[in-house]
């Protein structure tokens, strides 16, 4: 993983399907699960919807609130 793959999570949208538009990080587990089942996409989209798919099946979710809440300055 890339450390900076998890701020990515929190920018970068979904570009096609059901979810396109929304951020990865708030994409819904089933959705996540699908992409699991059936194959993540090649490139940079299909590591981060992996990394969004473990963080999720893992129940660390949270781990993205302090990157949500610290913006750019770092504070909280």
């Amino acid at each position: 993983m890339k450390p900076e793959h998890l701020q990515l999570l929190l920018t970068r949208e979904m570009p096609y399907g059901k979810y396109q538009g929304r951020k990865i990080a708030d994409l819904p587990g089933h959705y996540l699960g699908w992409f699991a089942r059936e194959g993540f996409p090649r490139g940079e989209l299909g590591e981060l919807l992996a990394l969004m798919y473990e963080l999720d099946h893992n129940d660390l979710r949270s781990l993205l609130d302090p990157l949500r809440r610290g913006g750019r300055s770092g504070h909280g």
